[in-house]
């Protein structure tokens, strides 16, 4: 029940030779999710081995071409593909109008729905959940309406502690009864609280996907606590003012939330095509937050739950 996060491009609008714009693919329980979807992206997935037929959802944090030119190819290519299922596109108004005038002249007899679901910006709120996941927005503070993801898993049902079935020779009607949450009368009159014979399987486990913002103390309260950050680094320190100036952040800037947040871990990208080496900028975070990383185009970053099984 681990969450992996694919990294398929971190640099900002101005095409690199070697680098990509905004893209990744966060798997959770084998449910895979395209976040941000930059020119190539779907070049990208094929070379990482992530089928886009596999997708569950889209989620595009803001109209800016870098996060947003590469979806449309890949809608085509997906009806090549064959799907068949409806797939829900996440992202900021007017996305609809784009939407519906790629399908009238250029896929009018895709195989496929492709459904806009609108976000609102301004709104922390779940838009996206089944029965093991969820899925928040983050209002974020860039030049456009432009929303963060937060990706969390839902708390599993309880076990049983084998232990207490044994000593106390638990029938399964009270098993049943206990991974409901109800305390155990036994035959002799003995209580058992719930918390002393249950457990949960694992812990959940949370990731952030905050693209193009400026530095906000309201974002660091709503990422407190995830397993693992990614927070846009545009600029180093030194150019605070132009990353403020143009709705962006500096090292400084996400090293700040993830230590205010008090997350588990920092990754950073969305670099100006000006940075050549991208190791000083990470030393500038971690300066600051030392558990600070590189959000590596073409690596996998896991987040492994810890057992609670006793």
């Amino acid at each position: 029940m681990s969450i992996a996060v694919t990294i398929l491009g971190n640099t900002s609008a101005k095409p690199t030779p070697t680098g990509h714009p905004s893209a990744q693919v966060v798997n959770i329980n084998e449910q895979l999710f395209l976040v941000d979807a930059g020119e190539g992206v779907q070049r990208q997935m094929m070379r990482y081995g992530l089928s886009p037929l596999k997708l569950r959802a889209i989620f595009i944090s803001h109209l800016h071409g870098d996060h947003l030119f590469g979806l449309f190819p890949l809608l085509s290519t997906m009806g090549l593909y064959g799907r068949r299922t409806p797939l829900k596109i996440y992202a900021p108004r007017p996305f609809g109008e784009m939407l519906e005038g790629f399908l009238r002249l250029f896929e009018s007899d895709l195989p496929y729905t492709p459904e806009w679901v609108e976000v609102d910006t301004t709104k922390n709120r779940i838009i996206w959940e089944n029965d093991t996941t969820e899925v928040w927005t983050l209002p974020l503070r860039h030049r456009v309406p432009t929303a963060g993801y937060l990706f969390r898993q839902k708390e599993p049902a309880l076990n049983v502690s084998k232990y207490a079935i044994e000593r106390y020779g638990l029938s399964v009607a009270q098993i049943v009864a206990a991974k409901r949450g109800e305390d155990i009368t036994l035959d002799s009159g003995e209580r058992l609280p719930n918390s002393d014979i249950t457990y949960r399987p694992y812990g959940t486990l949370a990731y952030a996907y905050c693209s193009d913002t400026n530095y906000s103390a309201r974002l660091a309260k709503m990422v407190a606590g995830v397993d693992m950050l990614y927070h846009e680094t545009t600029y180093a320190a030194a150019e605070k003012k132009i990353a403020k100036e143009r709705g962006h952040a500096s090292t400084a800037d996400a090293a700040k939330v993830a230590l205010a947040a008090g997350v588990g871990r920092l990754l950073i990208g969305h670099f100006s095509s000006r940075y050549k080496d991208l190791q000083p900028l990470v030393e500038e975070c971690r300066e600051i937050f030392p558990a600070s990383d590189i959000a590596e185009e073409g690596k996998t970053f896991l987040i492994e739950p810890k057992s609670q099984k006793l």
